[in-house]
């Protein structure tokens, strides 16, 4: 009643003790036996995951220097690809300048929602290798709906095979035109199979089963997703890190000639500030004659000391026909804006997701009920709707309602003749 424990009660405690640790040497035994299991679990993986353990992240593998080039290539190519899903979605698309750091399977699970939606790219044609793009559930949700003629805010329910479908032609439009910049910056064709889109949850997942390269060190690129006021959120790039090294030796070795050519021919014409008299084929003084000095001259009350400054100023004049042929000029391009058909947009757009299924519903006719009518349903009640007999059902696509039709019979089964196509 006071709360203290009898001498009784103290040795019952201890008998139940030495019978459950199985006297002294199993009860020295057990906390041996714990301790050796807690560093297993300490460094495992998370709560209810497949028990794969990430080893540490070695930041010998990377250079700041290789992440910077990393970094540059990579915003190259996803700059071309926000332009391509601007067309698919047709919605003002900004993707940032990505973040280039190493990582392993831990940091992926710490640091992103989860479940979400894995996609493999391999390249197949003048680089060798393998990416995967991370995207969140929800973007994936609201980037399908605006592909498939929605507002973006269908986003109820779960990613499906439809979404996956639709996702992995997406990408395939994105990835393919990075491939096209990857080629101008390597001066090789890069080519890609096509993307395959998983949903995953990641906890349970091994990563071993994804790729091989997940389960070590491995590059991760993360971008800043905006599209229009409906995504705000964080696109993931993983590489392999060998693959992440030879895609900057390879961009760094094809573009360094282009790049170090004008530097080796700028100092040459440096040393030659007195050429312009030979050229010109005058001596010096007769410069003076010409009349571009005479400004300056009274002024200065020295003839000799406007000459250097007149040959400075004319410097970048004669430099540039010596440098000239050494560049690539080319006229710049840029896109119209104005006087288009928006109906031939629609046409092309519409192409690049041909493969993507749809839903097709017929309805036979609609009606409104109260509750109190509901509930006296019973097998045999008649449902009056609010269409007439005879009159065309209404065919929708995804919910949305785009043409009309008459039943008819095929064979054993229903089906419906279009007769008019909603505009």
């Amino acid at each position: 009643m006071d709360g203290m424990l009898s001498q009784d009660e103290i040795n019952a405690l201890l008998a139940g003790m030495d019978t459950s640790g199985g006297g002294d040497a199993g009860g020295g035994d057990a906390p041996a036996d714990a301790s050796a299991d807690a560093p297993a679990d300490a460094g495992g993986a998370p709560s209810g995951s497949s028990g794969f353990q990430a080893a540490e992240i070695d930041e010998s593998l990377l250079t700041d220097d290789e992440k910077d080039a990393i970094g540059e290539v990579a915003n190259i190519s996803m700059g071309s690809s926000a332009t391509t899903l601007y067309s698919l979605v047709n919605q003002k698309v900004n993707i940032t300048t990505p973040q280039v750091e190493l990582a392993n399977w831990n940091t992926v699970l710490d640091n992103y929602e989860k479940p979400c939606v894995f996609i493999q790219i391999k390249y197949t044609v003048g680089l060798e290798g393998t990416n995967i793009l991370i995207l969140k559930e929800h973007d994936v949700m609201v980037i399908t709906d605006l592909m498939m003629g929605g507002d973006g805010t269908n986003t109820d329910g779960e990613v499906g095979e439809l979404q996956l479908s639709a996702i992995s032609e997406a990408m395939n439009q994105m990835m393919g035109a990075a491939a096209t910049s990857l080629s101008t910056m390597t001066g090789q064709k890069v080519d890609i199979s096509p993307p395959v889109a998983t949903l995953l949850d990641m906890i349970d997942d091994d990563p071993s089963e994804i790729s091989d390269f997940l389960t070590g060190t491995f590059c991760r690129v993360t971008f800043k997703l905006q599209i229009g006021d409906l995504v705000d959120s964080t696109l993931m790039q993983l590489y392999p890190v060998d693959f992440a090294k030879s895609l900057k030796d390879t961009v760094s070795a094809d573009g360094g000639d282009q790049s170090e050519a004008p530097a080796e021919a700028a100092p040459a014409p440096a040393p030659a500030p007195a050429a312009p008299a030979p050229d010109m084929g005058m001596p010096a003084q007769d410069m003076s004659q010409m009349g571009m000095p005479q400004m300056g001259m009274p002024q200065m009350g020295m003839p000799q000391m406007g000459m250097p400054q007149m040959g400075m100023q004319m410097m970048p004049q004669m430099m540039m026909p010596q440098m000239m042929p050494g560049m690539n000029v080319q006229p710049a391009q840029f896109q119209s804006f104005a006087g288009g058909n928006p109906a031939m947009a629609a046409g092309e757009n519409i192409g690049l997701i041909k493969d993507v299924p749809l839903e097709v519903t017929v309805e036979l006719g609609r009606t409104a009920k109260a509750i109190s009518d509901i509930l006296d349903f019973a097998p045999g009640t008649i449902i009056e709707l609010e269409k007439v007999a005879g009159e065309p059902v209404d065919v929708l696509v995804n919910g949305k309602f785009v043409a009309k039709g008459e039943v008819v019979v095929i064979e054993e089964s229903f089906g419906v003749r279009v007769t008019e196509i909603v505009q």
